[in-house]
């Protein structure tokens, strides 16, 4: 269902009712977001905020992160769930930056998903919040459910998705409208109890429960 032509008058909407979306996770770096983010796949911010509070006091940066002790890191993160592999890519990611960038985080896409653990996603939110630098669009499972209720999309690979919401939107609120569509996949486009009661874009809304 292709509602592509009610785009202008959605994001408009949105963009009144979220009118300075920001990311819910806790950093003070760009480092820190990095890490943060890689932590938040299949796991809530509120929860990753949790678990950083404690990391980022024992592990402030990359050097100290490459270092630590595998079986350490896990225990630390195990909460955020697929604690192996996101300790696993963490310490990599840390030894990388380490060694091929100067220990600072790469500031290109090209290099940011040669990191493991980081795939566009996770390298647009980093590029935006970190640097200043519009990309693409972050396409998480928010991103992804919204976008397709909505009929902004037909696609279901996250870099398909990408590709159509930025043919839709100027490039440089791409990474508002990634943000606005979280916050309204987390507040009010649940994925199993969507509030279309209350949704200021229901009559927008091809996906809408009457």
């Amino acid at each position: 269902m292709d509602n592509t032509k009610n785009f202008d008058r959605i994001w408009s909407i949105l963009k009144n009712e979220y009118p300075d979306p920001q990311p819910e996770l806790d950093y003070t770096n760009e480092f820190e977001l990095l890490i943060a983010t890689i932590l938040s796949a299949q796991c809530t911010d509120a929860q990753v905020n949790k678990v950083t509070a404690e990391l980022f006091r024992k592990y402030p940066d990359a050097g100290s992160l490459a270092a630590a002790d595998i079986n350490d890191l896990e225990k630390e993160i195990y909460s955020t769930g697929f604690y192996r592999a996101k300790s696993k890519n963490i310490k990599r990611t840390s030894q990388l930056i380490i060694s091929d960038f100067g220990g600072k985080v790469p500031d290109t896409m090209e290099d940011l998903t040669s990191l493991p653990g980081v795939a566009r996603k996770t390298a647009n939110i980093v590029l935006a919040r970190g640097f200043g630098k519009v990309e693409g669009i972050a396409v998480d499972t928010h991103v992804k459910r919204v976008s397709g209720k909505l009929g902004l999309t037909g696609n279901t690979d996250p870099k398909k998705i990408e590709q159509d919401l930025m043919k839709l939107a100027e490039q440089d609120e791409w990474d508002g409208l990634s943000m606005t569509l979280i916050l309204h996949g987390r507040r009010v486009c649940d994925a199993k109890k969507p509030k279309c009661i209350i949704c200021m874009i229901a009559e927008l809304c091809p996906s809408r429960l009457d």
